[in-house]
């Protein structure tokens, strides 16, 4: 299978791709241009900047507008067009470490993990902002570059990937107890690609993107590979399903420190429908 291009190449770092109905379609973030980005009708791209340098994820809140992770901390607004967002305090001092990628529970709770600037092994943390909370929780520590994180369509099963390890990692999951018994549900090979954003459509199987391997590959339940999806870029970086019957994957892409004249398609999304749902987009409760 192969992805189509929707966009044109728009971001210097694509990513975290993220549909709601609330706003009307698929938002995404140009990440170290600290924007977020929303797919018009037409293929047309709206930028919002948050005035932060880095935009690293967003999800609708339940009560309207969004949860933005910025730079060092998170954001609240209240308006689908993001021009009364409000930031909250910082979760960290570090100015070498930046927030990455995240999602929500089926509580409603909001998780992103960060990354060093400069990669350091070990220096990542995965934070959990509760509703009503001002200040986030660690949730995970030790990680190096904290990327993708989703449920299993019961909600009782966390995945998440540290991309230098190369695996998807699975969790139990409960309100009461949060995330416990972490496992490793699939090895990536090196050569494919490392894993970095992922979903999961309504059967259970994870999508997942293997950046610099230029594909989104399917593994099911028993992490078996079922399907891939080619694209002409080698930074796929994340994925998510949309359209008005979830069953459209939409693809991000970066061009981060290529040359000028490699892969030109890269920063544009693409998009591909497939035999399958995907999950409604879990919101933040808060």
């Amino acid at each position: 299978m192969r992805a189509v291009q929707v966009s044109a190449p728009v971001c210097y770092h694509g990513e975290g791709p993220c549909w709601s109905p609330s706003w009307g379609g698929l938002r995404f973030v140009d990440m170290l241009a600290g924007d977020v980005m929303t797919l018009l009708g037409d293929g047309a791209v709206r930028r919002t900047p948050t005035g932060s340098a880095v935009t690293a994820c967003i999800r609708p809140r339940t009560s309207g507008g969004a949860i933005v992770a910025l730079e060092r901390g998170f954001a609240l607004a209240a308006e689908e067009d993001l021009s009364d967002l409000t930031p909250l305090p910082e979760v960290f001092s570090d100015k070498g470490i930046r927030f990455n990628e995240g999602g929500c529970d089926p509580d409603g709770r909001f998780y992103c993990g960060t990354m060093a600037y400069d990669r350091t092994e070990g220096a990542a943390t995965v934070y959990r902002l509760d509703p009503g909370e001002q200040h986030a929780t660690p949730v995970i520590t030790d990680a190096t570059i904290s990327n993708g994180f989703a449920f299993s369509p019961d909600g009782a099963t966390a995945y998440y990937i540290d991309t230098p390890t190369g695996r998807i990692d699975a969790f139990d999951y409960s309100r009461e107890r949060g995330l416990t018994n972490r496992h490793r549900h699939v090895e990536v090979p090196e050569d494919d690609g490392r894993p970095d954003g992922l979903t999961v459509d309504a059967d259970g199987r994870i999508w997942v993107a293997l950046n610099g391997g230029g594909k989104v590959r399917c593994y099911g339940t028993d992490g078996r590979v079922l399907e891939q999806v080619d694209l002409p870029v080698r930074l796929v970086t994340a994925c998510t399903f949309g359209g008005d019957d979830l069953q459209t994957l939409f693809i991000t892409t970066s061009r981060e420190n290529l040359p000028d004249d490699v892969d030109p398609e890269a920063g544009a999304v693409f998009a591909l429908g497939l035999g399958v749902r995907g999950l409604p987009v879990l919101p933040f409760a808060g």
